[in-house]
């Protein structure tokens, strides 16, 4: 999975359409290798992204939980830390036991 494409459920406050889009955005681009469209296949790329969008937030309207809504600044927190750690561990893997700190 893109790890750019955020988790959209379940938030306070509820997602935007502008983060709809940019998620799709970031779809669409991953399955096509396109960061940017060529001319002729513009049309299509965006055609994609409203598809995806459209889709997306019919799903997100129809789930159900019980669960607490989750807080962005909490979930952010968490998505740096684990970006740390996997810094952390590919630094490690690289032969610097001390994760390349200087000593």
């Amino acid at each position: 999975m893109c790890r750019n494409i955020k988790m959209l459920f379940n938030f306070d406050p509820p997602v935007t359409e502008e983060e709809i889009r940019a998620a799709s955005l970031q779809f669409v681009r991953k399955v096509s290798g396109f960061n940017k469209p060529s001319k002729a296949n513009e049309t299509a790329f965006l055609a994609a992204v409203e598809e995806i969008a459209g889709a997306s937030v019919r799903l997100l309207g129809a789930l159900e939980t019980n669960a607490p809504k989750r807080s962005r600044d909490e979930e952010a927190a968490k998505a740096k830390a684990r970006g740390a750690q996997r810094f952390r561990d590919a630094r490690e893997a690289q032969g610097f036991p001390d994760g390349g700190r200087a000593a």
